[in-house]
């Protein structure tokens, strides 16, 4: 009795934990619903062991239950199976260019420490602090105490924005007036005009006499460089309904949704590191279809050596977001090299543009020459430098 006791705390012990996993894992509920019938048929029958009304037959149906159960799941077990199958020839199908696989770029101790100290400002700017200092402990990386303070504040003030909370970011903006001044920033007046908006918008009717209050309070420093935008702002105040006004767009939602990107910009370039998050940035380009296309580049490089003018040259275009384009570039259309400060691009009196010096190139005796583009001639001393 005491070994068939045993046998079944066993038995209900697998059946709870495969339960308990099948659960947590997601998987289907039919699956479920078996292991808990189980667990309960289980149950049921070490309380008639216990009570001593077991029959002898009790074990076996007990083992047939199992049986019975273990087989069901296995058969359901084969759907996910399956899917998962057909997810990696589909995944195969998909991505036929396998990923390049390259020496070990961070082998040495100084390229591993700063890896290590890029990830840990990774979670630190998304604002996973108790992961930041977890993985800073462990990988031993040295981050200033000020630093992690910093990004402290970013994700607080961030955080407050997405709550509608725009006091802390003013009086950040206000400690730091100097700085967004250099800088030509705009994010102190449109705090401002948000705030004006919520006060403005906080009732219906609108509270037109708050928030010129707050207007005539916080505007007058603005009013050189946002003079215009300051008197709609006062002029919307007249119109009961603004969100059919001419005014409509200052009751947009996307007024305060842009501060929130808008103040990260402007607090980590006071720290003076960029506006994105850098293995946000290598993410983006590099799993949006960069490494396949370098890498397919070097092949075509590696079979026609002949073709071009440099080894490491790469002779493509990657395709960027407009959030990762962060200047212009020109590249001469004659010449393939890239403009610069000496060699400028040059538009002619036809409108296409080439660089300084394959516009000399191109000049005959005179001074005259064809545009490589269309039959059009110029003049050298016509051309006109491009500013981009």
């Amino acid at each position: 009795m005491d070994a068939s006791l045993k046998e079944l705390a066993k038995l209900e012990q697998l059946a709870a934990s495969n339960a308990g996993a099948s659960s947590s894992k997601g998987k289907s509920v039919s699956i479920n619903d078996s292991l808990e019938a189980l667990l309960y048929t289980l149950r049921e029958a070490k309380e008639r062991i216990q009570a001593g009304n077991a029959s002898p037959d009790t074990l076996n149906d007990i083992n047939t239950k199992v049986e019975s159960t273990r087989k069901d799941i296995d058969e359901r077990q084969k759907e996910v199976y399956n899917s998962l199958a057909r997810y990696g020839k589909t995944l195969d199908k998909k991505f036929t260019s396998p990923l390049p696989s390259y020496t070990p770029l961070f082998s040495s101790p100084e390229a591993t420490d700063a890896l290590n100290k890029t990830i840990a400002l990774h979670f630190l700017r998304t604002g996973q602090s108790n992961v930041a200092e977890t993985f800073i402990e462990e990988a031993g990386v040295d981050i200033s105490l000020a630093t992690r303070r910093n990004f402290t504040e970013l994700h607080r003030i961030v955080t407050a924005l997405r709550r509608q909370d725009i006091a802390p970011a003013l009086e950040w903006t206000e400690r730091n007036r100097d700085f967004l001044r250099e800088r030509s920033s705009a994010l102190e007046f449109l705090l401002h005009r948000s705030l004006f908006m919520r006060i403005l918008l906080s009732s219906h009717p609108p509270n037109g006499s708050a928030a010129i209050a707050y207007g005539k309070a916080k505007f007058p420093p603005f009013y050189d460089d946002y003079g215009a935008e300051i008197n709609r702002l006062i002029t919307c105040v007249i119109y009961f309904r603004l969100q059919e006004s001419p005014y409509a767009d200052l009751a947009s939602p996307s007024l305060h949704f842009e501060l929130e990107p808008m103040f990260a910009k402007e607090f980590c370039a006071c720290l003076g590191m960029s506006r994105q998050v850098p293995l946000r940035v290598v993410g983006d380009i590099g799993g949006g279809g960069a490494l396949a296309r370098i890498e397919k580049g070097r092949k075509i490089m590696r079979e026609r050596k002949s073709e071009w003018s440099q080894t490491d040259e790469l002779p493509i275009e990657i395709p960027l977001s407009a959030e990762n384009r962060y200047h212009s570039i020109f590249a001469c259309p004659v010449s393939k090299e890239q403009a610069t400060e000496q060699n400028p691009p040059m538009m002619m009196t036809c409108g296409h543009v080439v660089t300084k010096d394959s516009l000399t190139k191109l000049c005959k005796s005179g001074g005259r020459f064809k545009c490589p583009y269309c039959p059009t001639e110029s003049v050298l001393n016509q051309a006109l430098r491009v500013h981009f």
